[in-house]
């Protein structure tokens, strides 16, 4: 079951529950699409791998399956971050 971690680990904006714009990796590595498509160029910084949308639990299930309240937040440094890209092609 997945955590549905609250924020972005890059620029720490909220992503609750249901926030239409949260991507995750096959880890959980959980960003906003922002920082996904305009600062991580796709690439998940941690494993190397690449992002997919978030899905939503449903509200009804929240009970039961509560989401995840730990909160990682590691800015990426970018610089490291497009050469390990950069390298990889």
């Amino acid at each position: 079951m997945l955590e549905i971690r609250p924020s972005c680990e890059h620029c720490d904006k909220a992503l609750p529950y249901d926030a239409s714009d949260a991507m995750i990796c096959t880890f959980e590595c959980t960003y906003c699409s922002d920082c996904v498509e305009n600062v991580l160029q796709e690439v998940c910084p941690n494993c190397g791998g690449g992002f997919e949308k978030r899905p939503i639990r449903p509200a009804s299930l929240l009970e039961k399956y509560p989401v995840s309240t730990k909160k990682i937040h590691k800015p990426v440094d970018i610089e490291k971050h497009m050469e390990r890209i950069k390298n990889k092609t």
